[in-house]
């Protein structure tokens, strides 16, 4: 393939032909035909030569190096190296694509110089957009010859061969992770008000001690007591090893955004506004999340599963450090379907996965249509064997649409925003009564307030 060089040039040497052929024979014609003709064929040689003088497109090899994950909001950096295999000099742009999603900045292409034998990298630098595993595209290498008149192009079959697959995989944020250590604190509390002498509900049996004045002659071991040959007495610990399972409901409900309204500002929410903040789906992964990483400090066992219609994903794993890294992995791919949810078929699940008493945290919305429908007619099935929580991300933009004033259609959205406020408050009492906690909290502090009744409940033994 030519440049716009090799226009260039032809203007040139042809108007340099031209006017020699008009000072040789100011009154003939043929000359400037065959001055143009040769202007053409000099031109047509020069570029025949500098294409063949361009480092052959199979004499690149291409590599690539850097991390493969990231978590959403962060940057990484991938380097793509580029060696020259030929005994020509390498003068190249070379373009490295991405998906749109994963955020590629800096240049559209890059120019490479490299001598025989050497290597150049090309470092890209992304911030994913999305969730998820974002691919590399396809690499694009343009091989100039020597006076840039002519290149070498991978074509896209070719392209697509050479390019090396690599893979960054997006992980949630995690951004509630900032509340950690707070939990953490709350939970050593509350491990210490444990009563360790005596049988009590939530714990277990620790250790043997010797007897002293004031203990409870009901914690007398005597076996151990005979055993040692002085009296001994059992020592009880908080409970370890509960189990907890984070369900995430992926249906249609988890695709809608939760508005933002700053607090005190009822009247600047405008009809946009339901399109701000995040999915319901995000901000549950992301209460998962805390909530995992706060029962595994507790020593509880924490499972994961997320299902519509069918089971999307699902982590079962007993061993602590690997829980987090797992979890993130599962939940990194995660979107939500536009399906209706199947509760039946996620209670069935439930009870298959745990069938010891477990807390159970189902993380989906109070739409009465979902619930009422789906939810409720199965959820005496759960209570009876597990302790069961419904989380559900508040939207404030309905408080905020319901104090709005002023015009009528600023009344009729308000009239509408109180309707919708009054069913999920029923919701609400239809859950309580069926003996569920209910979390319904803006998404600012949704997973705090889950990692709270988490925490209230094991202060109360009642996990």
């Amino acid at each position: 393939m030519i440049t716009w060089r090799v226009a260039v040039l032809l203007g040139i040497v042809g108007g340099a032909a031209v006017a020699v052929a008009a000072l040789a024979d100011a009154g003939g014609s043929a000359w400037l035909w065959w001055a143009l003709l040769a202007a053409v064929l000099l031109v047509a040689g020069v570029t025949a030569l500098d294409w063949w003088a361009a480092v052959p497109l199979s004499d690149v090899r291409l590599g690539r190096g850097g991390p493969t994950q990231v978590r959403l909001g962060e940057s990484v950096t991938v380097r793509l190296t580029v060696t020259n295999r030929s005994n020509r000099h390498l003068r190249a742009v070379v373009r490295d694509a991405w998906v749109p999603s994963a955020g590629a900045q800096g240049p559209y292409a890059h120019d490479v110089d490299a001598g025989p034998g050497q290597t150049r990298a090309i470092d890209t630098t992304l911030i994913p957009t999305r969730r998820g595993d974002r691919p590399a595209a396809r690499v694009t290498v343009r091989s100039y010859g020597p006076a840039g008149l002519a290149y070498r192009q991978t074509g896209r079959r070719h392209a697509a061969r050479a390019t090396p697959r690599w893979t960054v995989t997006a992980l949630p944020p995690f951004t509630s992770r900032r509340f950690l250590p707070e939990k953490l604190s709350r939970l050593r509390v509350i491990d210490g008000q444990v009563v360790t002498r005596g049988r009590g509900q939530g714990t277990e049996f620790d250790s043997l001690r010797d007897y002293v004045i004031g203990d409870d002659v009901r914690s007398i071991d005597w076996r151990g007591s005979a055993r040692r040959e002085h009296v001994a007495v059992k020592q009880w610990r908080p409970e370890r090893d509960r189990r907890v399972l984070c369900v995430l409901d992926t249906g249609r409900t988890s695709a809608g955004r939760v508005g933002t309204v700053a607090p005190g500002a009822p009247d600047q929410v405008g009809e946009g506004d339901a399109l701000a903040g995040e999915p319901r789906l995000d901000a549950a992964i992301d209460a998962a999340l805390l909530l995992a990483a706060l029962a595994s400090h507790a020593d509880d066992r924490v499972d994961l599963l997320a299902c519509d219609t069918e089971v999307r994903a699902s982590v079962s794993t007993s061993v602590k450090r690997t829980l987090l890294p797992r979890l993130t992995k599962a939940l990194a791919g995660l979107t939500p379907a536009l399906v209706e949810t199947d509760f039946g078929r996620v209670v069935a699940e439930v009870l298959r996965l745990e069938r010891k008493r477990a807390l159970v945290v189902l993380f989906t919305t109070l739409d009465p249509g979902a619930l009422g429908e789906g939810l409720l007619p199965v959820l005496p099935q759960l209570v009876a064997k597990h302790t069961v929580i419904v989380a559900a991300v508040h939207d404030p933009s309905l408080e905020a649409l319901a104090a709005g004033r002023g015009t009528a259609a600023r009344l009729h959205t308000a009239a509408a925003a109180e309707k919708a406020l009054a069913e999920l408050a029923r919701v609400r009492a239809a859950l309580a009564r069926a003996g569920v906690q209910v979390v319904d909290a803006p998404a600012h502090r949704f997973a705090s307030d889950v990692a709270d009744l988490y925490l209230s409940l094991k202060a109360a033994g009642r996990l």
